[in-house]
């Protein structure tokens, strides 16, 4: 987190407001704990006539992009948007972009993961691999400033195991662990996670300075 801390005392507080384009309460919450007290994060429930903009984009940095732009728009400041998803090798990376609608608009986590495991009946050990990806698009005024990416390689597991995490964590054992997202403790997690990761990069990016 090298400079990160120097930062954030120099820079004007406007800098340090930091607005995330989701109403996803989770999400929000990791991204509060993976960048601690460097930002002051808002989700979009201070925007509360902001229209949903379609994820029309075929590509998790499309859709992030589409998102943080359309945010940036109504708000003074930076703005993120993370999109990411699943990506399981034997289903030609799927569900990938499609992760949160896996099973239909009105999906449930539940639901996604029972489609999941059921595309994977009869698939065993390594062929089972998987990743979970992340893009966080940064845009200021209506312009797309970055984009910073991240990935985790592991396994699927065939059923849920663990209650913490949300989506497919309950499904994912990630390479060198022997539980699922859901299992691990939420530290462990907000370490090597892909959100983790592209939250590094956009932390370290130099355009802060």
């Amino acid at each position: 987190m090298k400079g990160v801390g120097n930062m954030a005392e120099t820079r004007a507080s406007e800098n340090h407001r930091l607005l995330v384009s989701t109403r996803n309460a989770h999400k929000v919450g990791e991204i509060r704990a993976i960048l601690g007290d460097s930002f002051e994060v808002f989700d979009l429930s201070i925007l509360p006539h902001r229209p949903e903009v379609e994820e029309t984009g075929m590509t998790f940095e499309e859709n992030a992009t589409l998102k943080a732009v359309a945010a940036s728009l109504l708000f003074e400041g930076w703005v993120i948007a993370d999109d990411s998803g699943l990506e399981v090798d034997v289903l030609e990376g799927s569900p990938g972009v499609y992760s949160a609608r896996y099973a239909g608009g009105s999906a449930t986590d539940a639901d996604n993961n029972a489609l999941l495991l059921r595309n994977l009946a009869g698939v065993r050990g390594k062929e089972r691999s998987a990743r979970f990806r992340c893009v966080i698009a940064l845009a200021r005024a209506g312009r797309k400033l970055a984009a910073f990416s991240g990935a985790v390689e592991g396994l699927i597991v065939n059923e849920h195991k663990g209650t913490g995490g949300f989506g497919y964590d309950p499904l994912f054992v990630p390479d060198g662990y022997g539980e699922t997202f859901g299992q691990l403790p939420a530290e462990v997690k907000n370490r090597l996670s892909h959100r983790a990761q592209a939250l590094e990069k956009l932390r370290e990016w130099r355009g802060w300075w």
